[in-house]
């Protein structure tokens, strides 16, 4: 049955936190000019005294949320993901992670999914960057129920996090709300031949790939892998022992995101036939958001295709 479709995960980012703003006097929001596409502008309407906009340079906004955390502020610093990740990583390096600053950083417009904008505004490694810091939490909620509940858990965490949200609208995952544990995975199905572990947009392809699968007789578990660090390493050697056969899929580049960090889990722990649906070691293009995933491979057809490839090695 197809999922509904729902609203983007930055719009619902963007809500939970002018609700976090009305519960907590010292969450403050500073932004790099972008606030109408971040959504950090609800925030800003209702608490301007709180909400900076320094404009675009991103480097020294994130230096400032550092210095507004050493104040004891509760800073979320927002911008589109590539810019907030590759152009302010020293500063993300030096002024937060290092000093292990309590800062939220959330990258929006994440991914291929952006479509029209671009390459050069497709933030298709800022996973793989973001884990690459020491003491971050990264999260990849699926849907704007988990965005919501993912908001409001890094807003209660003491450390540094990241939170990954997208433009477009995307389905429903979760119907009923979502209960979120960082570090902890939801599973979303049940199966005994195969377990399919997604997070971000690729979720909701993965429970059509389920619902494909089993037409074809293939029980498949559904892990989403909401927080890739720290990753839940438990539910992985559940799933690898149980079922024998794991395919990741993310939209990402192949090399540091979910797929690498839940391959090194897999094999340090419990190592079994392990497929990956990403986007490889390319750059996409311009274009329409479903004509890219379909052509970059980040469908629930692909993930199928994955899934056989890798029983065969089972």
């Amino acid at each position: 049955m197809p999922l509904k479709m729902g609203k983007a995960t930055r719009d619902a980012f963007g809500e939970a936190l002018r609700e976090l703003g009305r519960e907590n006097p010292n969450i403050v929001v500073v932004d790099g000019d972008v606030n109408n596409s971040t959504r950090t502008e609800y925030f800003a309407k209702e608490f301007p005294d709180r909400f900076w906009n320094v404009g675009i340079a991103e480097s020294n906004m994130v230096s400032i949320a550092g210095g507004l955390a050493a104040c004891g502020k509760v800073p979320f610093v927002a911008s589109f993901a590539c810019f907030i990740l590759c152009n302010a990583f020293d500063q993300l390096r030096m002024s937060v992670a290092f000093p292990e600053m309590n800062v939220k950083v959330v990258g929006s417009h994440a991914g291929i999914s952006i479509g029209e904008d671009g390459p050069s505004q497709m933030g298709i490694e800022d996973v793989a960057l973001a884990c690459a810091l020491p003491g971050f939490t990264v999260v990849v909620p699926a849907d704007e129920h988990a965005t919501r509940a993912a908001t409001r858990a890094i807003a209660t965490h003491n450390g540094p996090c990241y939170l990954r949200v997208g433009r477009p609208n995307v389905p429903v995952v979760y119907e009923d709300g979502c209960h979120l544990t960082l570090g902890k995975a939801i599973q979303l199905r049940d199966g005994k031949d195969v377990t399919i572990i997604a997070n971000g947009i690729m979720v909701a392809a993965a429970l059509e790939a389920t619902d494909l699968l089993a037409d074809q007789g293939i029980s498949a578990r559904l892990l989403d892998m909401h927080t890739v660090k720290p990753i839940d390493e438990e539910a992985i050697v559940a799933a690898a022992r149980d079922t024998g056969a794991m395919v990741v899929a993310e939209e990402h580049l192949a090399h540091g995101g979910l797929g690498s960090v839940v391959a090194t889990a897999a094999a340090r722990l419990c190592p079994v036939p392990m497929g990956f649906v990403n986007l490889g070691d390319v750059y996409a293009e311009s274009g329409a958001p479903a004509d890219l995933l379909k052509k970059y491979g980040l469908t629930a057809v692909d993930i199928v295709r994955e899934v056989q490839s890798v029983l065969q090695r089972k």
